[in-house]
């Protein structure tokens, strides 16, 4: 048994359960679903990156007119865009017949700037947010130590071992490992993003041996008994997404959550359609249709850009053909159910397999029994082998 609530995840941050909400862009993550969970316990994310510094500024007060437990807020570590004008041009050309179809102007206005990185960070710092999460890589140092200092708790993304040790030597609080079957983007910075699609039960025991920064697990966690495993398998959290895209308090389409509790475990596919960058996503039609296509798209955030006219027309309209449509592999296991109640069950479930916390009763010796004459001794054990040695960043 063991007392699965107590970690260095609930104790740095005062949270009941070491469970996080994972930021949801496009919809979904609300600020009324990011203060539920905070409120039941858990820590609600707040997802900032698309967010201009005055936006920013109003989601974080909408959330603290909700709660005033501990939240999170993510951001992207993305660089300034590079614009490659072939690309673009070939981005719209493969979209002009859906633009077509859904009555949309051909020839799009330029996309509007994306928010500057250091700008969100600001706003962050002046309202001093209890905890900062990132995704594709790790802010400058000098923010880091600023963060620091204004004792804002710092949360970064690793898909593999390598890109882990970049995040501990940037002296970060936690590592989220984002295991292959998350669901919204893949936050893999060093590599190729095939080379960051390992499976959680894999990733999670990995980093722990090899880092020292608290590990805090992500990928296909649906209930009390994904958090008792990974909990069992060292974690110290756990952060779930899609199984909090169903709840009432979520911004998700009717339609998207609809398709969400039909899926299967194979309804998911990894695409770069939607914003440039692999994300996992409910295959439909524009992700099929544009797979064979998917090298020709510029990268992340202008592909976002370009498609943002036409998520929202879809949105508005129901059609879930065109709508990014972010989803684990458990997407199968989604609960149209209070954020406050899938919490308070999956707490239930995760007790009744590992147990409160309180100690096990001792249990008397049993008399020794001394060996029968005849019988032979039990051959020597082999000696137990050394743990390996800490794998050094190259």
């Amino acid at each position: 048994m063991m007392n699965w609530t107590h970690t260095a995840l609930t104790e740095r941050l005062g949270i009941r359960y070491p469970i996080i909400q994972a930021p949801m862009a496009g919809g979904p993550g609300t600020p009324r679903l990011v203060a539920a969970v905070s409120n039941a316990g858990g820590l609600g994310t707040l997802a900032g990156s698309s967010l201009h510094p005055e936006p920013l500024r109003q989601a974080i007060a909408e959330v603290r007119a909700l709660t005033d437990r501990p939240f999170a807020v993510n951001l992207a570590v993305a660089g300034p865009a590079k614009v490659d004008p072939v690309r673009i041009a070939r981005s719209r050309e493969l979209l002009a017949p859906y633009r077509a179809e859904l009555g949309l102007p051909l020839d799009p206005p330029p996309p509007p700037d994306p928010p500057e990185f250091e700008e969100q960070l600001d706003v962050l710092l002046q309202e001093r947010v209890p905890a900062l999460s990132f995704i594709f890589g790790a802010p400058d140092n000098v923010y880091l130590d600023l963060l620091r200092d204004a004792g804002i708790v710092t949360l970064g993304t690793a898909t593999h071992l390598l890109e882990a040790i970049v995040l501990e030597e940037s002296n970060v609080d936690f590592i989220i490992a984002q295991g292959a079957e998350a669901g919204g983007h893949r936050g893999t910075f060093v590599g190729h993003p095939e080379q960051g699609l390992v499976g959680i039960l894999t990733l999670t025991p990995l980093l722990t041996k090899h880092v020292a920064v608290p590990i805090i697990a992500a990928g296909g966690i649906m209930d009390g008994r994904g958090i008792a495993a990974l909990r069992v398998l060292g974690a110290a959290g756990v952060q779930m997404g899609t199984a909090f895209l169903a709840c009432p308090e979520s911004g998700a389409h009717p339609a998207y959550q609809a398709l969400l509790r039909q899926g299967s475990e194979i309804a998911t596919t990894l695409s770069r359609v939607f914003t440039g960058r692999h994300g996992r996503v409910l295959r439909n039609r524009l992700v099929d249709e544009l797979r064979a296509h998917e090298a020709e798209l510029p990268g992340f955030p202008l592909q976002l850009l370009l498609t943002q006219d036409l998520r929202q027309v879809a949105a508005d309209r129901g059609l879930t053909d065109f709508m990014a449509l972010w989803a684990g592999q458990g997407c199968h296991l989604c609960e149209d159910r209070p954020a406050a109640e899938l919490i308070g069950s999956w707490v239930e479930q995760a007790t009744a397999l590992l147990g409160s916390g309180d100690p096990p009763a001792p249990v008397a010796p049993e008399p020794e029994s001394k060996p029968e004459p005849e019988s032979k001794p039990e051959p020597e054990s082999p000696p137990a082998l050394p743990e390996p040695d800490r794998v050094d960043p190259p």
